[in-house]
């Protein structure tokens, strides 16, 4: 142990993985190199570092929104100084399993839109996908370029108390938060600039690179420089903040539904010198919204027409349209199925649990047990709406129930994952608090990339297990090791 006072008081908690010690309190080899740099620096030192990420989180205008009081109060986006690390052979694992799982998605969603042999062969229930809010009968036969559904994933990863790591979720409509990935890079090289080459970690700043080719490749039109456009809800959306950095970082224009317009099938943006043909959209804006003639008609975010040149293969959008039906959390417990399905092979990364709410006898139990299961919406997101069973009253847990009765297709229940614990900079003292980890995956024509790191979020709570930032989460930068 350290005789730094930044470890004094560092109490791993029971039956928790901890990334930094190992079962007999030795910290394990990864983070020795990090941990001797920080026990040699003074307790002032760690503050000012911590108070300059804060400041350069404001300066540069890092925030998010919250939305849950009823008002949008925008948020400084909490940074934990002290890194998460991962090796070289973890990360390898992760890599194979998401690009298998991916693999497997892409293909289910190709099939459910145009043969549906999974339905035929009886490995995804019919009423499953018919009932899911985000299946859209108006791409049904609808060819996407090279048959890539899923461009960019965000598939959210938890360790349980041995290490391993599972699947929590798939986010395969528009995934936030690889701008804070980013940005918590950038802080660290100015916080430890000699840390990072020191520790050999890799770098995660190809992002945007990765992301613009496989955009170019997109483009229907065979032309030396495709128009691209990244199409916001615009300044009041959450990530506003994401799409203006993503936009400058891959130099392409950042537009919202009233710059754009269609005309004999073409989407064009206007411009002071006239129109200009649009090839790739993408899109941060949700499906129902793309298009008022063909889903929401009281929408302004989207583009009147969109769907008429989509259909007809003249623009490119990123996500594809539909994918919803991929990550609805009540599809999601046939992922392994998928993968043995389509792919022939065991998942490499497993599933949490997961009970079915729609099945009377899942119900049952879960209601028996409710008080260790976490019960979420198949369509929630950004941790609203989640049950906790093992912090919630009795009346709460009765008023869901009630929730639930309603319509427990839109419910599912999972078992209360005890999420692995990081060293955390707080109040003076490194602190283990739990995290997640969201990798980002770009898939192109010539295969999958996942930039090494991700997003690490962080329960900055005491005890607390939920990471969101619209939740009082905050997060940390992610090292992997080469």
């Amino acid at each position: 142990m350290y005789k730094s006072a930044h470890f004094s008081e560092y109490n791993a908690v029971n039956g928790v993985w901890d990334e930094m010690y190992s079962d007999n309190s030795s910290i394990r080899d990864h983070y020795q190199r990090v941990i001797e740099y920080l026990s040699k620096e003074s307790t002032d030192n760690l503050n000012k570092k911590e108070d300059l990420a804060r400041r350069l989180f404001m300066t540069q205008g890092i925030t998010f929104t919250v939305y849950n009081s009823g008002e949008g109060i925008e948020k400084i986006f909490p940074f934990d100084i002290i890194p998460r690390i991962i090796t070289a052979s973890e990360w390898n694992f992760v890599e194979k399993g998401i690009k298998q799982r991916l693999t497997a998605l892409n293909l289910f969603l190709k099939d459910v839109y145009h043969n549906q042999f999974i339905i035929k062969d009886g490995i995804v229930p019919i009423d499953v996908i018919y009932s899911c809010p985000h299946f859209l009968r108006e791409m049904y036969q609808v060819d996407v370029p090279h048959d890539i559904y899923v461009h960019i994933a965000g598939i959210d990863l938890i360790r349980d108390e041995h290490g391993a790591f599972y699947v929590l979720e798939d986010n395969l409509r528009t995934p936030s938060g690889v701008s804070y990935m980013l940005e918590n890079r950038e802080i660290t090289k100015r916080l430890f600039p000699d840390l990072l080459p020191q520790c050999n970690v890799r770098s995660v700043t190809e992002y945007p690179t990765i992301l613009y080719k496989n955009l170019l490749a997109l483009s229907p039109r065979q032309i030396s420089n495709p128009t691209i456009v990244l199409l916001s809800p615009g300044i009041y959306n959450s990530a506003y903040f994401e799409h203006t950095t993503l936009a400058r970082l891959m130099g392409v224009e950042l537009v919202e539904g009233r710059d754009l317009v269609v005309n004999n099938h073409k989407v064009y943006m206007k411009t002071t010198t006239g129109l200009q043909q649009v090839d790739v959209i993408y899109r941060r804006v949700d499906d129902e919204y793309l298009d008022p003639l063909v889903f929401n008609p009281t929408s302004v975010l989207g583009v009147a027409g969109l769907m008429s040149a989509y259909r007809k293969g003249n623009v490119a959008i990123v996500n594809a349209i539909g994918n919803g039906v991929a990550d609805d959390k009540a599809i999601y417990s046939y992922v392994p199925d998928m993968i043995k399905y389509y792919l022939n092979e065991e998942p490499l990364l497993k599933n949490v649990p997961t009970y079915q709410l729609r099945n009377a006898d899942e119900r049952e139990f879960t209601f028996a047990n409710i008080n260790s299961m976490v019960v979420k919406k198949t369509n929630g997101s950004g941790g609203y709406g989640m049950l906790m069973g093992h912090a919630a009253d009795e009346q709460e847990i009765e008023d869901y129930k009630k929730e639930i009765l309603k319509d427990p297709r839109n419910f599912i229940a999972q078992p209360t994952i005890s999420l692995s614990a990081a060293p955390c900079y707080i109040q003076g003292m490194l602190q283990p608090r739990r995290i997640d980890l969201r990798p980002y995956a770009l898939c192109g024509p010539d295969g999958i990339e996942i930039v090494p790191g991700g997003l690490t979020r962080v329960a900055l709570k005491e005890g607390s297990l939920v990471v969101n930032s619209s939740q009082g989460g905050g997060s940390k930068d992610t090292w992997v090791l080469a």
